[in-house]
């Protein structure tokens, strides 16, 4: 371990600074590697990763084993000082001796805090990670930075938690930016998912939870399958890692079976969910953040369901929900389709989009910035970029995997 009273007896490269990267499930973990990549040439700093207590944890393990970072034992990561921290979720925080940089790990700051079954005088809701609840412990605001994507994510904080209105930081979205960065590939990755040029891509994309796109419409993706001409549309899903881990891969994979042998494309929770967005000609979803995110690809964006209660209508989500036509699933589904191909046009979600960051192209430079003064190191010279994400990959049918096992 590079960590540690011992460490300099036992590294190669003696770094000046150590960051600690807290991540608590995979999706928090997707969103923190765009950040620890602005880190990640500089000699001067080593970085290392932790798995914080969260009911999603699943996965995490091998998600860091797959990028080969040094895990450090949460028991240990809470006792050792660091340069810096960063997070992407809130669970134990308070417990880590270093400067901490709290990211959000969605479209801004978008979701409404779900309540929990039971008795009790009902609260008003709050919106998860701009509420006292997940920022300040015995009356101290946790973060030193709290990074924001837009300045008026910095009112609504003020409304919700003030005290921490004098750390927060409007850094930018990672996410928008690179999907900008990787709209020319999307030839490159209509072909990694083996969509034609002449077929419609559809994707269908769900959040987690009972009132996700998944949890109430699961056959929607049957449906679809059944219902769309093959000579004209490809479906495609997108299911929110919690989804996966919540219930188990095997789970996920034995239910979609059928739809895997009729061409589902079905991406796998570890892979760059953003290049399917790009590839897209139509976004299905629901109160997630992916949906939103379909607004910056030029692809029509529907909705199922009532979504409005789950996200804080000043957001991002917010307006896409109050905007965004529904896809009856009793109706139609290919006159719906092109019904929302025909209305769509460039510039139809720009308000949306513009609602995502204030700062677009500048997370990277911004982001930097944050964590180089914080761990009170000069920056690099070379100056940072926003990358194309790598292409997409997809889950083999239950057919193919079989044939794959038995060789």
């Amino acid at each position: 371990m590079p960590v540690g009273p011992d460490a300099p007896r036992w590294v190669t490269c003696h770094s000046r600074r150590t960051v600690l990267v807290i991540v608590h499930t995979v999706t928090s973990g997707q969103r923190l590697l765009d950040v620890v990549r602005l880190l990640a040439a500089d000699l001067r700093v080593q970085v290392v990763f932790t798995i914080a207590p969260d009911v999603f944890s699943n996965g995490v393990a091998e998600l860091l084993r797959r990028i080969g970072g040094v895990i450090l034992p949460w028991r240990l990561a809470v006792r050792e000082p660091f340069d810096l921290a960063v997070c992407a979720a809130y669970g134990g925080i308070e417990n880590v001796h270093a400067p901490l940089v709290v990211i959000p790990h969605g479209a801004g700051y978008n979701k409404l805090v779900s309540r929990r079954l039971g008795g009790g005088a009902v609260a008003t809701l709050g919106v998860y990670g701009l509420s006292a609840q997940e920022l300040v412990r015995d009356g101290t605001v946790i973060p030193s930075a709290i990074v924001l994507a837009h300045d008026t994510e910095r009112r609504r904080l003020a409304r919700t938690c003030p005290e921490a209105v004098a750390v927060a930081e409007v850094v930018g979205d990672a996410s928008h930016d690179r999907l900008i960065a990787s709209s020319h590939e999307r030839r490159a990755y209509r072909r990694a998912l083996g969509v034609a040029d002449e077929h419609e891509l559809v994707v269908v994309t769900s959040t987690w939870g009972p009132n996700s796109l998944f949890g109430r419409h699961a056959g929607l993706l049957r449906c679809m399958l059944t219902e769309l001409p093959r000579d004209r549309y490809r479906i495609a899903a997108l299911l929110h890692p919690n989804i996966w881990f919540g219930h188990g891969i095997w789970q996920i994979r034995s239910w979609l079976a059928d739809c895997l042998r009729d061409e589902l494309a079905l991406v796998p929770p570890e892979a760059d969910w953003r290049g399917v967005l790009i590839a897209a000609d139509h976004v299905v979803g629901d109160h997630g953040s992916v949906a939103v995110y379909g607004t910056v690809c030029g692809a029509s964006v529907s909705l199922v369901g009532n979504v409005v209660g789950d996200v804080d209508p000043q957001s991002a989500g917010g307006l896409l929900a109050s905007t965004a036509p529904r896809l009856q699933l009793d109706q139609p589904l290919s006159a719906q389709l092109r019904w929302a191909a025909a209305r769509h046009h460039p510039g139809q979600h720009a308000e949306i989009v513009q609602r995502l960051t204030s700062a677009p192209g500048r997370f990277d430079r911004n982001m930097r910035r944050l964590m180089y003064r914080l761990m009170r190191l000069p920056q690099p010279l070379i100056l940072p970029r926003a990358d194309p994400v790598p292409p997409p990959y997809l889950i083999s049918s239950p057919d193919h995997a079989a044939c794959e096992e038995g060789r």
